[in-house]
């Protein structure tokens, strides 16, 4: 699309260009009738181009954009699994009942940065929840690997969508990089089968021995970027497909008489 408006302003100029030219000289046109009609031609193809172009992408991303709105609940539940997990085990999710008012409350305690971070910090200090912590960020990663895996390669290709997957890969590269230091200072009992030099963290081999004042600093950092990509795809995806066109799609509710 960027493209397309880019050829129409173009066009545009040239033909304001041309207006003007002639009413500075209305006989240059008349003396040069091979110019004039070069470059005539040039300005209704580029046009003709830049409608075809327009309407060949509004069409395709019409066609595939209850696809994309998949995807990006996809992507929504992904994060979301992120943060929320996080949040569980740092002993800050919302109790009662499960429903859009305690996921707003377990939002708002994913942003509250100071509680966040002192939770987080009796994690790292507990040896059992610190190997919870282990498996959630292993199991996050391997459930991360397939949803990117279904859907990179279709989302990337649109411009539309490519930044917001792209935060999402930054997410999980985020999740895999600190991950990678539990696994090389704590591995889990089923990954002392690896070889052993296999388990250097890239994050020690760059920057050396992680604090956990460090670490810590990250997964709440991870736990707010998942929380945010959550809401940021779920917006999207309706911007793409709203609400209402569902609801034209379903069949009417049953009158509260019990009728068809």
């Amino acid at each position: 699309m960027r493209a397309t408006r880019i050829i129409a302003g173009l066009s545009l100029l040239l033909l304001a260009g041309a207006i003007v030219w002639d009413l500075a000289d209305d006989g240059f046109w008349s003396h040069h009738a091979l110019f004039t009609s070069i470059v005539a031609s040039s300005v209704v193809v580029a046009v003709t181009a830049a409608v075809l172009d327009a309407v060949i992408e509004r069409r395709q991303r019409e066609r595939w954009s209850v696809l994309a709105q998949y995807a990006l609940f996809d992507l929504s539940r992904s994060a979301r699994l992120v943060w929320t997990g996080l949040l569980e085990l740092a002993g800050l999710a919302p109790d009662g009942d499960v429903g859009s008012k305690a996921l707003a409350a377990g939002s708002e305690a994913v942003r509250d940065t100071p509680r966040l971070t002192a939770a987080m910090d009796d994690v790292l200090t507990s040896s059992d929840r610190r190997e919870q912590l282990h498996r959630l960020v292993a199991w996050l990663l391997d459930h991360s690997e397939q949803v990117l895996g279904r859907w990179a390669d279709v989302m990337v290709n649109s411009g539309v969508y490519a930044e917001i997957v792209d935060r999402h890969v930054e997410l999980y590269s985020r999740l895999q990089w600190w991950g990678s230091v539990l696994d090389e200072a704590e591995p889990l009992q089923e990954h002392l089968a690896r070889p052993r030099l296999s388990r250097v963290s890239p994050a020690t081999q760059t920057v050396g021995p992680v604090e956990d004042e460090w670490l810590r600093e990250n997964f709440v950092a991870i736990a707010q970027l998942a929380e945010l990509l959550d809401r940021a795809s779920v917006e999207l995806a309706f911007e793409i497909v709203p609400l209402d066109w569902w609801t034209t799609r379903l069949p009417d509710r049953p009158s509260s008489g019990g009728g068809p």
